[in-house]
């Protein structure tokens, strides 16, 4: 059997109840068909104290072999590098995640939070909080950048906030099946299976992106308009396969009429929350986004976009939908 510890580090379990949520295969899945024994989560594990700190333990020192460290949250530092913000069965978590990660196979990182730093790691960033390979986009993070699992592989990182439960239970069969070493990953250290293509892949909104139709209201499904352009949507901006692989297998932020805000990518939360910036397209000069879609410029796309806005057909401006 493939062995698999969970700790969390300083996060809300979002993405625990997310994952218990998963559909193909399921949470139960993993352990009845593909032969992953869970040591230990926080939220599941039947052991308590010195019983669950005696398998922690035992995993860290390298008396029990682990094949997987799925770590899910922040590395709280603070305060001064102590860790002491987040103690864990009698001392800092840090510690525990340093040794554990050591004696894996392999590392994953489950949420922005323990890919990145997410939401505890904005400024001021009182606690300290990093992710375990990175802090935002830079590399390093608690880790380390040269750092690598007994395998040989760096940090596995699956992002968002929450992920989508699929998205682990699917590289857990991965990596338990002996497919570790095909799981590709981009420059960010994501499963190119699911973050190569972009939250806009598949969006039922896309036909008012290419003509530059926007919607001025939230909740409107797929009825009119697209959210990039007023609403702060980041679809064309992140990579995630969420209009691909359905929430619940029925819809997404952008299916119900809310804006993607980007949660898989190291700057999340963007603009560090500021007044006005949530909801909210920045704009150059009050008419240009200050970000475009990837692969394209400030010029190019204007002039894409000017010229979509004149070709735009009729029904591209008025509610899809009558009732």
């Amino acid at each position: 059997m493939t062995s698999l510890l969970w700790l969390q580090g300083g996060a809300c379990s979002g993405n625990t109840m997310s994952f218990l949520n998963a559909e193909e295969p399921t949470a139960v899945d993993l352990v009845t068909d593909f032969g992953i024994d869970v040591l230990w989560h926080p939220s599941l594990g039947m052991e308590l104290g010195e019983q669950a700190k005696k398998i922690i333990h035992d995993c860290a020192t390298g008396e029990r072999p682990l094949d997987i460290f799925v770590f899910e949250g922040t590395v709280i530092l603070g305060p001064n590098n102590s860790g002491r913000y987040n103690m864990f069965a009698e001392r800092p978590m840090k510690d525990w995640v340093l040794e554990l990660a050591n004696q894996a196979q392999i590392v994953v990182a489950l949420g922005d939070c323990a890919c990145w730093g997410g939401i505890p790691a904005t400024a001021p960033n009182p606690t300290d909080s990093v992710g375990l390979q990175y802090l935002k986009r830079k590399q390093g993070g608690f880790l380390g950048a040269g750092f690598r699992s007994k395998m040989g592989l760096p940090v596995v990182n699956i992002p968002g906030c929450p992920i989508h439960p699929d998205w682990v239970t699917q590289i857990l069969v991965a990596i338990a099946s002996g497919r570790a070493a095909d799981i590709a990953l981009d420059d960010l250290q994501r499963p190119q299976t699911f973050f190569k293509t972009f939250t806009q892949t598949g969006c039922t909104r896309v036909q008012f992106f290419e003509y530059k139709q926007a919607t001025m209201e939230f909740g409107q499904g797929t009825r009119t308009g697209c959210l990039f352009y007023e609403m702060g949507c980041r679809g064309p901006l992140t990579h995630s396969p969420c209009n691909r692989i359905l929430w619940n297998r029925q819809s997404s932020k952008t299916r119900a009429g809310m804006p993607c805000t980007g949660c898989t990518e190291p700057e999340f939360p963007f603009f560090d929350l500021k007044p006005g910036t949530v909801f909210k397209t920045q704009k150059i000069s009050g008419s240009i986004p200050k970000e475009v879609p990837n692969g394209t410029d400030h010029v190019t796309y204007m002039a894409h976009a000017a010229a979509a806005r004149v070709a735009s057909p009729q029904w591209a401006k008025e509610d899809m939908f009558v009732v």
